[in-house]
Parts: structure tokens; sequence; C-alpha cells
């Protein structure tokens, strides 16, 4: 029997592609345990941690992506929903979590900190431009002033 990665679905040896998530390969169970992705009638007893947080859903969807892309079995927790005051909330815990499997936390744990050393060095460049920019701007005078 093969099964899809993705949804967990079981088809005949002769099947090539999962009918319900084109593009998604079938593979054996072995591969399955070896991914620890619970087999359709098992209990799935994967333990999840935090490997880190995001303050907006565009970088918490980029950790997400990330680890897809490196096989590491994640999903993105809300944590706050709504206004947020911080005088009237007091503490406030982080806006996302990406959570992964126990056994990929400090693969994951380094992947994000080098993911968001690139964001971090991004932003800081975007910044400078437009300070850069703003400065140009400001210094050029208006055509047709005297």
């Amino acid at each position: 029997m093969k099964y899809c990665m993705q949804c967990g679905s079981e088809y005949q040896d002769g099947v090539a592609e999962c009918a319900d998530c084109p593009g998604s390969a079938l593979v054996d169970a072995e591969t399955m345990n070896q991914r620890h992705i619970p087999l359709p009638g098992e209990s799935d007893t994967r333990k999840f941690v935090r490997a880190a947080t995001a303050e907006d859903p565009f970088t918490a969807e980029d950790y997400v992506r990330l680890l897809e892309i490196q096989n590491i079995p994640v999903f993105m927790r809300p944590r706050r929903a709504g206004v947020v005051d911080v005088l009237t909330t007091g503490a406030l815990e982080p806006w996302y979590e990406i959570m992964v499997g126990e056994e990929y936390l400090e693969r994951a744990v380094q992947l994000l900190a080098q993911e968001k050393r690139q964001l971090d060095d991004t932003s800081e460049d975007a910044a400078l431009a437009a300070e850069e920019e703003e400065r140009e701007t400001e210094s050029s005078v208006p055509p047709g002033a005297p």
C-alpha cells in the first residue's frame, strides 16, 4: 500500500498520485513512519514544541514555508486576536507561535534564526534606502521654483 504524505489517504500500489492532493507523491508505510506521519487508523503521537514566534502573519507564513521546504513537521498557532492595548492587557504573548516536531527543534531553531537575520538585514537595507530617497527628495528643488 502507498500513502499520501499530505492527507494520509491510502492507495493501491499501482496509483502514482493522490486524487485529493494534486502533485503530492505517494510513499510507502516505512517512509511515512520515518517522517513521523501517522498512517490511517494510527493515533498521532507526535509532540510539537515552540521553535519561534512572529509578530505578523507574513513572517509567520514565511517561517512555516521555510520549514515545510525542509520537510520539518510544522504548524502556526495564533496566540492573540483583536485589538491589544499593553496598558489594559498586561503581559502580552507573541502574535504567532511556530510549532515543530520535538525531534526537529534544534534544526528548526537554526534555520529560523538564519531566516530572521536575513529578514532583519533586508528591512534595515530598505529603511536606509527610504531615508536616502527622502533626503534626496527634500534636497531637490521643485521644477519652476526660483
